[in-house]
C-alpha cells in the first residue's frame, strides 16, 4: 500500500494517545515530559529544544535547561511522539503516534510551516536504491524545501 491514512489527533486527544504511546512503550509520563509535550504541540511550526525550554520556563515559572528538553525530546522521537526536521535542527508533534512510518517533510521557506506527508512508494524506494548500493538504512529522512501553498497564494 503506497498510501495509508490515520487518525490525527489533536488537542486533549493528542496527549492522551502521546501518553498511552508513551506508557506502552515502557515509559512513564512525567509531569516535566507532559510540560514539554505540551509545549511543543503548541508550536505552529517546527520548534528548537531552546524554544521549548523557554516555554516550559515560563508555564512553570522556572528555568528549564535545553538538555533536559532534548533527553526527552530524543524520548519522544524513539517513541514515535515527535519528529525531528532535521535541516532545522526543531521538532515537531506526531499527530498520530500510533503509527510508525517514515515522514515526508514539506518545508516552506517563507513561513517556517512544516507539513508532512506519509508516502510509502517514496520512502520504500529511498530504502531499496540505499539497499542496492549496499548499505542498510535505518530511517530515511526526506526533506522538500519550497513555497506552501498559502504563501505562494500571498
Amino acid at each position: 500500500m503506497a498510501k495509508h491514512h490515520h487518525h490525527d489527533h489533536g488537542g486533549d486527544d493528542l496527549k492522551t494517545a502521546a501518553r498511552e504511546r508513551l506508557t506502552t512503550s515502557g515509559e512513564q509520563w512525567t509531569g516535566m515530559r507532559e510540560a514539554v509535550f505540551d509545549a511543543l504541540a503548541g508550536f505552529d511550526r517546527p520548534a528548537s529544544a531552546y524554544d521549548i525550554a523557554e516555554a516550559v520556563s515560563k508555564a512553570q515559572e522556572r528555568r528549564v535547561a535545553a538538555n533536559s528538553v532534548y533527553r526527552i525530546l530524543d524520548l519522544f522521537v524513539g517513541a514515535n511522539l515527535a519528529r525531528r526536521v532535521e535541516s532545522a535542527n526543531a521538532y515537531v508533534a506526531n499527530n498520530h503516534p500510533e503509527c510508525l512510518h517514515d515522514c515526508i517533510f514539506l518545508i516552506c521557506d517563507t513561513c517556517g510551516q512544516a507539513k508532512h506527508i506519509d508516502d510509502d512508494s517514496i520512502s520504500n524506494g529511498v530504502r531499496k536504491a540505499a539497499e542496492k548500493s549496499g548499505f542498510a538504512p535505518t530511517r530515511p529522512v526526506i526533506e522538500v524545501r519550497g513555497t506552501c501553498e498559502d504563501c505562494a497564494e500571498a
